[in-house]
């Protein structure tokens, strides 16, 4: 055993730190520390060597500089087996360091919180740390670098077993690990600073976001893929990442996709609402008085289709709305919260998901959206921002009343969250013949009537809900002989005229939103 050897610990996160400064000590290993780590160390009866005492210089600038010193460095990044860098660090009292144990300062927390200051944000990054991790693992070869309370027990686990050493291929994939550390750091420092201090308008000339690995799926959209599921380091953890899963098998690919579209779907409504989704597609939307009621309009929309499907509902399951929905097979069911008796009937069907989401109503995390496409990305602002009907324009001679004008608002709102080109019937706020996906405006209200009559809904007097305008008039025409009385869609065609005018010669009413909500 080389009674030589030595450990450099400063840490900001200290669980398990004592255990494992422990057992360095029991094997002689020279601890250095600096401040609060050093303290704590010391606290616990563990014979600690000060830093400034190697460097012979005090810290510095309220703690700015401890470790930037090339007694420090020099152990860290003199190579082994070159005698001449062997020589100079004895020459120099440098000691060498084969243990490097360091995590960073909690900045992606602070800025996190209400009101932080910029001044408060830049003294939480990290400068030290970040240096000696890089350099350590530049140099993993000879020094392990650990930067995770997560990795003490493995490391120990192997020290114990190998006669206090590492193997080559450990420390490589400590190294690793250490650089997606330092990356991701950078990344959430970046990201906040081009937020704050920039407030550029136009993206920046790199997109650096920084996700952690949540959990590895079973399988992407398909057996042969595979997939995990990441989450966001900076803000708010919200939607299906931050619910508590009760009962049931693992979510799977294709379960975050749907649940994330149901979730956006409920949540954007103040009364009881009940959205039924499968393939990312609502099959059944409603919102009534009571939930259970809301649930059993949103499934008769297409009873077919919900089999299978993800069911999202704004507001605490009970008893009755929990057996209707046991009636048919779930994949997937989200909701603020259960009742316990509501819990005892889908503890019947154990492989069914049920999830509690505890801020249901919370904000939407701001992240830009991203789809991969060959050999790069597309970033857009998510379409979150509500509508003000305020801003609506009656473009017919008559104008909505007053249940036309509750069934043209619900149907706006849920149309921007069906895949386009979209086209949603709706009466009584519930939908009652949704299309989605079509190459043709006219295909999605066709397949919406005749989703309708396969579910026997009867579409007189109801409203239909256009996520893009009609280009023709042929959509108002094939809108009022299903029975529509009203019609809402952005507007912004060339033949914005002759639609309107076909909405007056049937007498219908028709608002314009000026905003479209494609959803590909």
């Amino acid at each position: 055993m080389n009674k030589n050897r030595c450990a450099l610990i400063s840490v900001t996160d200290k669980s398990g730190i004592v255990e494992l400064a422990s057992a360095l000590a029991e094997q002689n290993v020279t601890i250095y520390s600096t401040g609060g780590t050093a303290k704590a160390l010391q606290d616990n009866g563990i014979p600690v060597t000060n830093i400034s005492d190697l460097t012979n210089f005090p810290e510095i600038m309220d703690g700015r500089v401890k470790t930037l010193h090339p007694k420090v460095f020099g152990g860290i990044l003199a190579r082994r087996e070159k005698d001449e860098h062997l020589q100079e660090a004895d020459s120099h009292g440098i000691p060498m360091f084969d243990f490097i144990i360091v995590n960073l300062y909690r900045f992606a927390e602070t800025v996190s919180q209400e009101n932080v200051t910029l001044d408060k944000a830049l003294e939480n990054i990290d400068i030290g740390g970040v240096t000696l991790i890089r350099a350590a693992a530049k140099n993993h070869k000879d020094v392990a670098i650990i930067t995770s309370p997560g990795q003490y027990a493995e490391v120990l686990a192997e020290l114990k077993d190998n006669g206090f050493t590492l193997s080559v291929e450990t420390k490589r994939n400590l190294a690793v690990a250490a650089f997606a550390a330092t990356a991701n750091y950078d990344a959430q420092i970046f990201n906040y600073l081009s937020d704050t201090i920039n407030e550029q308008e136009n993206f920046a000339e790199l997109y650096v976001q920084p996700y952690k690995k949540k959990d590895v799926l079973r399988y992407g959209e398909n057996p042969h893929q595979n997939a995990a599921v990441y989450e966001n380091v900076i803000g708010s953890i919200n939607g299906l990442l931050a619910a508590r899963q009760i009962q049931g098998k693992e979510l799977s690919y294709n379960n975050y996709m749907d649940g994330d579209a149901a979730w956006l779907i409920t949540r954007s409504f103040e009364k009881p609402a009940v959205a039924i989704i499968k393939h990312a597609n609502p099959c059944g939307v409603a919102i009534d008085r009571s939930l259970v009621e809301a649930y059993r309009r949103a499934l008769a929309t297409d009873n077919i289709s919900a089999f299978g499907g993800i069911v999202s509902l704004n507001r605490e399951v009970d008893a009755d709305t929990a057996n209707e929905i046991s009636h048919i097979f779930t994949e997937v069911i989200i909701a603020p919260g259960y009742s316990d008796e509501a819990l005892a009937i889908f503890a019947q069907k154990k492989n069914l998901r049920v999830l509690a989401l505890d801020d249901f109503n919370g904000d939407v995390n701001k992240a830009f959206e991203t789809r991969c496409i060959s050999g790069g990305i597309l970033i857009q602002d998510k379409d979150l921002e509500e509508d003000d009907p305020v801003n609506f324009e009656v473009v017919t001679d008559r104008q909505p009343e007053k249940n036309e004008w509750s069934n043209l608002l619900f149907g706006w709102n849920v149309v921007r969250w069906v895949k386009s080109n979209a086209v949603v019937y709706v009466r009584d706020e519930q939908t009652i013949g949704i299309g989605a996906g079509q190459m043709s405006r006219v295909d999605s209200s066709r397949i919406a009537v005749e989703k309708a009559r396969i579910a026997g809904l009867n579409l007189k007097e109801s409203a239909i809900a256009s996520d893009a305008f009609f280009p023709f008039a042929d959509g108002v025409d094939a809108a009022a002989k299903a029975g529509a009385t009203a019609v809402i869609q952005p507007g912004g065609s060339i033949r914005d005229d002759e639609v309107i005018a076909a909405a007056n010669k049937y007498n219908m009413t028709m608002v314009f939103t000026r905003k479209r909500h494609f959803r590909h």
